[in-house]
């Protein structure tokens, strides 16, 4: 067993629902197989375990380890470019990156980049937007598991609309997904997610398929996107006779609790309670929607209706790996939407970023640092005299000394990153 001794920062309750940051200053958490079993007071847990190993990490704060509800394994070479709405941007940046991903060994060397940026970012659960093929899917699960990320990934379908070597078929796109969650999910913490691309390159027949495979892997996950873009809403709509777009993915049973879907941007009411009584998720990606001018996420509507809502980084479009980021931006657009938006705090931002999360990918054993979780965290502690620092030195509580860390924060401010209380190199 092992004594982490430091300022703990977490939400293990919703403060959507009132609930305060919890805050354990000089606090210990003792963790054995990489669990949490005691969290007290340091004082008071070194007595009781007076001849286990301390880790001390008063030097710096830390949180649970992020969790970022939707991210492109293979676009972070597309990273950065601007000037685009979403479907002149696909074909411009996106697709022809995840072409290349044809060649394994081209595939590797990404997958390596991509894992390692989200591990220095401090996330350590993604539910991974994969690749159309299936050895470059197999790339990601190897070199997630190298590391030890909790990875949730499957094979990308499309059979319509994009360049043709991206394309697949109904019977393809069943046997290939098939083989490989055989081979991947829940093979130590990689699991499956269903993964059409979005219904703009679907057809009903390869989602009717998608229902089938959710049916034959028993546990896994159904990701795409919705309503990101009024130009892709209204083709949308052409393609399925004018139906909504959350209905083209419900109309086969797709819209559930394992279902989660990226931006929403755009939803009418009548989606928003489909998404609330189905118990699905939206991953709210603020700085890809700003980055592709795709719009004001709408948040105050959907904690309306009872929708779920956790922050994905959406790499490529989106700027980079940081929830931190994703976190200040999303504070950004619900101060720009004025009466309209949902004011936020630090404990909103914390929240969205880890508990969130979590639940929405169904990982109860991460998401915060209470008794019975197992100990994802990361450990914030800025370089002297950075901005960052010089900012918490002045922070009047921890929630204010929060809020500084996700207006200056980065990457390079965490210095150490643990998965079920193993530290990631």
């Amino acid at each position: 067993m092992t004594i982490f001794r430091g300022t703990f920062v977490d939400t293990p309750d919703n403060p959507f629902g009132g609930a305060a940051l919890r805050v354990g200053t000089d606090a210990g958490l003792l963790v054995q197989d990489g669990v949490i079993v005691a969290r007290s007071p340091f004082s008071d847990l070194r007595r009781a375990h007076p001849a286990e190993p301390v880790v001390d990490l008063s030097d710096g704060i830390v949180l649970p380890g992020f969790v970022d509800t939707h991210v492109h394994f293979p676009q972070i070479r597309a990273v950065g470019g601007l000037g685009l709405p979403l479907l002149e941007w696909l074909d411009r940046y996106a697709l022809p990156e995840e072409a290349r991903m044809a060649d394994a060994e081209y595939a590797k060397g990404v997958a390596t980049e991509f894992v390692n940026g989200l591990a220095a970012a401090g996330t350590t659960s993604a539910l991974v937007f994969g690749a159309h093929y299936p050895d470059a899917v197999d790339a990601l699960f190897n070199a997630a598991s190298s590391i030890g990320l909790r990875i949730t990934s499957g094979l990308v379908l499309s059979d319509r609309l994009l360049r043709p070597e991206l394309l697949t078929t109904p019977v393809r796109a069943y046997a290939e997904s098939l083989a490989l969650s055989n081979r991947w999910h829940n093979v130590g913490r990689n699991r499956y997610a269903v993964t059409p691309r979005f219904s703009l390159s679907c057809t009903d027949d390869l989602l009717a398929t998608c229902r089938e495979l959710m049916d034959a892997i028993p546990g896994a996950l159904f990701t795409s996107h919705v309503n990101e873009n009024e130009a892709e809403i209204a083709s949308v709509a052409d393609l399925f006779g004018g139906s909504d777009y959350v209905t083209t993915y419900d109309r086969h049973g797709l819209v559930d609790r394992r279902t989660v879907l990226a931006h929403n941007v755009h939803p009418t009411d009548v989606e928003l309670k489909t998404l609330a009584t189905s118990g699905a998720t939206v991953a709210h990606c603020p700085t890809s929607n700003a980055a592709l001018g795709s719009g004001l996420f709408p948040l105050h509507r959907h904690l309306q209706y009872g929708v779920r809502v956790a922050l994905g980084s959406d790499v490529g479009a989106g700027t980079g790996f940081s929830l931190l980021k994703e976190g200040l931006q999303a504070y950004f657009c619900q101060q720009l939407l004025g009466d309209q938006g949902r004011p936020l705090t630090a404990a909103h931002l914390l929240y969205l970023s880890t508990a969130a999360g979590a639940e929405a990918l169904d990982l109860p054993q991460v998401g915060h640092l209470s008794v019975g979780r197992q100990f994802d965290a990361q450990l914030l502690r800025p370089a002297p005299d950075s901005p960052l620092a010089v900012a918490l030195q002045h922070a009047e509580d921890t929630e204010e000394a929060l809020a500084r860390i996700f207006t200056l924060g980065a990457p390079t401010d965490i210095q150490a990153v643990w998965i079920a209380g193993d530290l990631l190199n």
